[in-house]
């Protein structure tokens, strides 16, 4: 997972290569991993993302007319569209549709989009839930809205890069992907309320305290729209339906054994208890942040990873051994961060420990017959931005 230093240089020679050209400039987004706090973004419910050192770079210019074209070096072949195709959500598909979406949004919303000719690099690995697509939204909204002179503030950009991709590409995630990409900074954790989308930026300086989060991609393909996300995503509207709440969040931790009481099923019983429970932890989780109290935060996060294990019923095999393997290696906390059915894991862990630990995984993945992990000891970095 070790990300290639020069992403920057891959999008600008990826541009020059593609159009003869050079870029009017480069827009960098990162991937991210939350800390804690899953599935509680679309129930109105807290979140605590960082940005990752990983990204994805935008190399781009203005072109005449309401046309776009976009190379990627995943690609063969660039990707072309007009105004009519991105007013038609869904009609282009694939990677590209998630540009598409992002000038889809930005029409939608009155802005007067220019077209442009973009390149794309990327670092944060695809499929392994630390937010490619999110990365790829916020890196071409930045670029189109520099392009275009727009005004378009950075609090009112994850909302329209969400609905990129809830809109057209048809994904039905949260706000926290694109919050988290375009908002976090350096040597922070984002407290995004997920209800009135106000952010609180938390310390979390790893270094000084001699820790370090390792996220271990557990090479389990990571699926957000395979029917799965969505059902639990509805299993959760119809809960607050039945309890009479306008959402989860409204459920205080205090009030959940009757809350629970109140419900028809078992499995219905079991996803309120992870999303009430899963709130409160990422509350305690920033008060022990704030006060200082970094390594206090690891049974937060094993908590999490069972409650996603047994009441949410979202791990793997792959995602499960990653977690034993590297608590019993000595990781003060460990929990799969991302939608689920795949992606990664993180662990917190001391600093010197980071290596003995992925080696750890790496040997419990041997024996259970699953492909080697990737790994990356990761420090919270900054969100989109245009590079020099």
């Amino acid at each position: 997972m070790t990300g290639r230093p020069d992403v920057a240089d891959r999008a600008t020679a990826g541009f020059s290569h593609g159009y003869d050209a050079t870029p009017a400039g480069r827009w960098a987004a990162p991937g991210r991993v939350n800390l804690i706090g899953e599935h509680t973004d679309y129930n109105d419910g807290f979140v605590l993302p960082f940005a990752l050192p990983l990204r994805t770079v935008v190399a781009a210019d203005p072109q005449p007319g309401e046309r776009w074209t976009v190379r990627s070096e995943i690609a063969d072949r660039p990707v072309d569209f007009g105004a009519a195709d991105a007013d038609t959500p869904g009609r282009v598909t694939g990677w590209g549709g998630y540009v598409a979406g992002v000038v889809w949004a930005l029409r939608e919303a009155g802005y007067a989009v220019p077209g442009a000719r973009l390149a794309v690099a990327s670092d944060v690995p695809l499929g392994s839930g630390l937010s490619s697509s999110a990365a790829l939204e916020a890196a071409v909204l930045a670029a189109l809205a520099d392009l275009g002179g727009l005004d378009l503030p950075a609090e009112r950009r994850p909302r329209l890069a969400q609905r990129a991709e809830n809109g057209y590409v048809g994904a039905p995630t949260g706000i926290m992907d694109q919050s988290a990409v375009i908002r976090c900074r350096a040597g922070h954790a984002l407290f995004l309320d997920c209800r009135d989308e106000s952010v609180d930026h938390v310390p979390f300086d790893l270094d000084a305290v001699g820790l370090a989060i390792l996220v271990i991609d557990s090479r389990a393909p990571h699926r957000h729209a395979d029917g799965e996300y969505a059902s639990r995503r509805a299993a959760c509207e119809r809960a607050a339906d039945l309890l009479g709440v306008p959402a989860l969040r409204d459920v205080p931790v205090a009030d959940l054994d009757a809350a629970l009481g109140r419900l028809p099923d078992d499995e219905t019983r079991r996803r309120v208890r992870h999303v009430v429970t899963e709130n409160q932890r990422v509350l305690d989780t920033v008060a022990l942040l704030r006060a200082g109290r970094v390594a206090e935060i690891g049974p937060l996060l094993t908590a999490s990873h069972a409650s996603m294990r047994d009441d949410f019923a979202i791990t793997v095999p792959e995602v499960d051994t990653a977690v034993e393997a590297a608590l019993a290696a000595g990781a003060l906390g460990a929990r799969m961060t991302g939608g689920g059915f795949g992606g990664c894991v993180l662990a917190l862990v001391e600093a010197s420990a980071a290596e003995p630990v992925a080696a750890a995984v790496r040997s419990a993945y041997a024996g259970r017959g699953f492909a080697a992990p990737d790994t990356l000891t990761a420090l919270p970095a900054s969100g989109a931005t245009r590079l020099p």
